[in-house]
């Protein structure tokens, strides 16, 4: 009772959705590629478990999807953002809730497991992150809604082209939320695409299943630790500018193949005092005004610019780690460098928004 249905490959349900196979499995829900009897479509779709509180979750998820199908009609960059197509709750062993979407591609996460060049090529990038980011901007300004867990599983590739298509009928196993290699006949999936099969490739972010309103935040604790904002750590108030600095990890971990911040916790240290310390090595000293902000600031520092557990920091820039680490040539990490560090502002308030990062002259050339 609370856990998940135990759906079955070949059940049908409301006399028109058979099972195929299971996509992913997650902490509230598992994840489904079902065939539409009736329109003779695939759909994605989502069973979330039957506790009461799950059961509130995807309440909130619903009406997310359904302010972001009636605002799209409105703003074309809502077609960035996964289109919920039905929902409906059916009593099972358990009770659960079903949420239906179109069937899209495995993830980013998938697609970059299996790139063995160090990070997707750049064009790619930057097209993606221009969908990413009108997505959001959709997100912010027309919906209200704070995503709070932009990262690569979370964003779905789509309108792929045929060979990529014919690439992926091999990779059932590796979508949302799996972790299966993608092999083909020929190998890893990276060493098969041509980067014109990357380039008619779309994203859309998906699952809201953790989103919040802007003006009614749910939750502290928002995010995926690598890509966790510092105001969520340091257990500040937070609004949109959370998801611009997961976006700016994200841009990184794509470029690059490696994560921006993968903390680790020590014997006398948390992954919480780690992430803090690798922040601080990589964009300098955290102002004043924005530790002791907070009336719990003594977790993480002794004083100003002082960690409590952490004392040997190894300073580092953005532009050296790129070239010294990533090969990039000093042009080439300056520029990007200069589009990165605006989204990961330690002041929210001062973080570049989605229109901003847009517009920057690192993604529009």
């Amino acid at each position: 009772t609370g856990g998940h249905h135990p759906m079955q490959e070949g059940e049908v349900f409301n006399m028109r959705y058979q099972v195929l196979h299971k996509l992913g499995c997650g902490t509230f829900a598992t994840v489904w590629l079902c065939q539409d009897m009736r329109r003779k479509k695939q759909v994605a779709v989502k069973v979330l478990k039957s506790r009461e509180g799950f059961a509130e979750t995807a309440q909130d998820e619903v009406a997310f999807l359904r302010c972001v199908s009636c605002m799209k009609k409105k703003d074309l960059a809502g077609e960035n953002i996964v289109c919920l197509l039905d929902d409906f709750r059916i009593i099972g062993e358990n009770g659960f809730h079903i949420l239906l979407w179109r069937a899209l591609g495995p993830s980013l996460r998938c697609l970059m497991g299996n790139y063995t060049a160090q990070g997707l090529p750049l064009p790619f990038v930057k097209k993606s992150l221009q969908q990413v980011l009108a997505g959001l901007h959709f997100l912010h300004k027309c919906c209200r809604i704070i995503h709070t867990d932009i990262k690569p599983e979370n964003i779905l590739l789509y309108g792929c082209s045929k060979r990529f298509q014919r690439l992926l009928m091999d990779t059932v196993h590796c979508d949302q939320g799996t972790e299966m290699s993608l092999k083909g006949a020929g190998g890893d999936l990276g060493n098969q695409l041509e980067e014109s099969d990357l380039m008619s490739t779309e994203v859309k972010i998906a699952d809201l299943g953790s989103a919040c309103w802007t003006y009614k935040p749910f939750s502290k604790e928002i995010q995926t630790q690598p890509y966790r904002a510092l105001e969520v750590l340091l257990g500040l108030d937070y609004g949109t500018p959370v998801d611009i600095w997961s976006t700016a990890c994200l841009a990184f971990e794509m470029a690059t193949g490696e994560c921006l911040f993968d903390p680790q916790p020590g014997k006398y240290f948390s992954r919480d005092d780690d992430h803090v310390a690798r922040i601080i090595e990589l964009l300098g000293r955290i102002p004043p005004q924005i530790v002791f902000s907070w009336n719990k600031s003594t977790k993480f520092f002794s004083r100003p610019g002082a960690l409590l557990r952490l004392s040997r920091l190894s300073p580092r820039s953005l532009p050296g780690i790129l070239a010294d680490r990533h090969g990039w040539t000093p042009r080439e990490a300056a520029a990007f460098a200069a589009f990165l560090l605006p989204a990961l502002h330690y002041a929210p308030e001062r973080r570049a928004s989605a229109a901003q990062s847009l517009r920057h002259a690192w993604i529009t050339a």
